[in-house]
């Protein structure tokens, strides 16, 4: 099976199904990262994943990890720790921040280069990509960013400077998400972070399905605008 080399004038996508085995959900190579291209691959369960100044690869993998509300497991720890809770948490109050910090927060080096970080940013301009941000004492320490699908929420990245940063701004945003007619969280790949929080695989068919489906909800405006979520502050 060969790769769709992506046309630059045409912003069309191979079906999903057609992805390559191994390496797992590799569907097509090039293209740009402008808006309607992004958006065009978020509506089929396609995303973008490349090194730095490489050629841009856009992925399907099968199987899919996914966050169902209903299964987000909150340790004994955790619980304790939220109900001592010392972070505020807002709602796209800094994404362009939080982006960077989840450049930033990989060890092991990061895909989110400074065209991704742009190319996001635009998305958040046009009021589909959206941003969780965790402060303490007035620095921004944690938070996770991604695309809306109607009430499904594509998670792209998340990142944390003091313990429990990006888990307490996954579970607050989840109460969120879920309080406003959410349905779904998509993890892309299952790692232990997102693992010990309640996330587990499904087919890429049934996730395709899903997306079809959440795609058709609208979720209030009022969801996206601004706000704190902690400390909960009444309006």
């Amino acid at each position: 099976m060969r790769l769709m080399q992506l046309d630059r004038q045409n912003v069309a996508f191979p079906s999903p199904e057609s992805a390559l085995r191994e390496p797992n959900g590799l569907l097509a190579i090039g293209g740009d990262l402008r808006p309607e291209r992004l958006l065009a691959a978020y509506q089929r369960g396609i995303f973008p994943w490349f090194t730095p100044g490489d050629v841009i690869l856009w992925w399907s993998p099968d199987p899919r990890a996914v966050l169902y509300p209903a299964e987000l497991h909150i340790s004994r720890s955790m619980h304790k720790f939220l109900r001592r809770n010392p972070f505020q948490v807002t709602l796209n109050q800094a994404f362009a921040d939080v982006v960077a910090g989840c450049a930033q927060q990989r060890a092991e080096g990061t895909w989110i280069g400074e065209d991704v970080q742009q190319a996001y940013i635009q998305l958040h301009q046009l009021g589909y990509a959206h941003s969780i941000e965790v402060w303490l004492d007035g620095e921004l320490v944690g938070g996770l960013y991604g695309l809306a699908q109607g009430s499904l929420f594509c998670g792209e990245s998340m990142f944390s400077r003091v313990s429990n940063a990006s888990k307490t701004a996954l579970i607050l945003f989840t109460h969120h998400f879920v309080t406003h007619g959410g349905e779904l969280f998509d993890c892309q790949v299952l790692n232990d972070h997102t693992a010990s929080l309640g996330a587990r695989e499904i087919s890429r068919r049934d996730y395709l399905r899903h997306l079809l489906d959440y795609q058709k909800q609208r979720l209030s405006p009022y969801c996206w605008q601004p706000k704190m979520l902690y400390p909960y502050i009444p309006t």
